[in-house]
């Protein structure tokens, strides 16, 4: 299928963000935490005065090609390539990768009429400068600014940047949310961790921060909880550490036993069953988040998990948390992942379809997601490709 009788929303597309998304309005205080420096003539970045590879090309100046690890992530890989093999050469960038205008030029060509608009760079910050929380709003306020010049937060009503906000000090949380509520924003992202803080992490559903659910409940804006650098990397190098090369997550560095530690889908289910046991729902019922690019493997175990803990101590819950999470939360799976079972789980008004466009990991050719739900009705089809982003950017409750 080509061609859809309904407009197409998806759910998780990116930007390659240039320097200048960072650089231009940050001040000067905190230029040092976030420098692009010459490294054996390469440019690599440095983050707190350290060099990464979490990204090993910050500029983007060439990627790999949108979708080339694709086949890599069907499993189906009997070469047994690495994923920089599998990319085969990579690509130089293009405009659509950092310019509203060009990027919704190609999603004219996709049959693509909507969608959000993720940043990729951004997911190296909260890491890397964990104990920095006033570097982190600076950078995150920096990036949500260029992104209201550059593009606007609802461009022709089609493009929807997603802007990042830290919770790290709720008050300055709450003035980057008011802001970007002033800017037109329908959506905001956080990251699927525990929130830093001078005296130890501690969960996004506490109490303290309920001025930030209390204003994302008024203003029936919607929650995006993207795959990050979540820190869960720490588990592995429990196991690891005296073999490893490197104390950073390398996330295009794979090897068997870091993947079975499932480094994607930990974070993002101890991050809704934090917010669901620590009650947010309860206080604040029109906050809706959505999980985008950490599939649903995690799923079907969590929703079991909730079940048992509920009936063992219904009396710390209002209400079963599974119905919790049902209401509340939305899943864009991975292409590999089985659809029809995810509808089953938490319905398919529930689903939002995203191609991670232009990501190597992603579809080259987003309405090729049509093939991997060709079982699923067609009223149903229409929910997922369009109608539940649709409503989530309109404030539908």
């Amino acid at each position: 299928m080509t061609a859809a009788s309904y407009p197409i929303f998806d759910a998780d597309r990116h930007f390659y963000e240039p320097p200048e998304a960072f650089l231009r309005h940050l001040p000067k205080k905190f230029k040092s935490q976030f420098q692009y420096v010459e490294v054996n003539g390469r440019t690599k970045l440095a983050v707190g005065g350290v060099l990464t590879d979490y990204i090993p090309n910050p500029t983007f100046e060439v990627v790999a090609a949108p979708g080339s690890h694709e086949a890599w992530y069907r499993a189906d890989n009997p070469e047994g390539l690495t994923l920089r093999e599998m990319a085969g050469k990579p690509v130089p960038s293009q405009a659509a990768f950092h310019n509203g205008a060009a990027h919704l030029a190609v999603m004219e060509s996709q049959g693509v009429h909507g969608g959000l608009i993720i940043p990729t760079l951004a997911s190296v910050i909260e890491a890397r400068l964990h104990n920095q929380p006033e570097a982190i709003a600076a950078l995150f306020h920096a990036l949500n600014c260029w992104f209201e010049e550059e593009v606007g937060f609802a461009y022709e009503n089609r493009l929807f940047p997603v802007p990042m906000i830290n919770l790290a000090d709720v008050d300055t949380a709450v003035a980057e949310l008011e802001y970007l509520l002033s800017a037109g924003a329908r959506v905001v992202g956080i990251r699927p961790a525990p929130v830093p803080g001078i005296y130890g992490t501690r969960s996004m559903g506490f109490k303290e921060f309920d001025p930030f659910w209390a204003r994302i409940d008024e203003s029936k804006i919607f929650v995006a909880m993207h795959v990050s650098d979540s820190g869960y990397d720490q588990i592995a190098r429990w196991w690891t550490a005296g073999a490893r090369n490197s104390d950073e997550f390398r996330p295009f560095e794979k090897e068997p036993f870091g993947e079975l530690l499932d480094w994607m889908g930990r974070p993002i289910a101890d991050s809704l069953s934090a917010v669901i046991c620590h009650g947010v729902f309860d206080r604040f019922p029109n906050v809706r988040i959505a999980s985008l690019e950490n599939g649903s493997a995690w799923l079907e175990p969590l929703l079991k998990r909730m079940e048992n803990i509920y009936h063992k101590m219904p009396k710390s819950f209002t209400r079963n948390p599974v119905e919790t999470f049902r209401e509340h939360i939305y899943i864009s799976p991975f292409y590999e992942d089985p659809v029809e079972k995810l509808g089953e789980l938490i319905g398919f008004d529930r689903i939002l379809f995203g191609s991670d466009w232009p990501h190597p990991e992603g579809m080259a050719t987003p309405m090729d997601f049509f093939k991997d739900i060709s079982n699923v009705n067609e009223a149903n089809t229409q929910r997922i490709m369009s109608t539940n982003l649709q409503d989530l950017l309109t404030g539908v409750r």
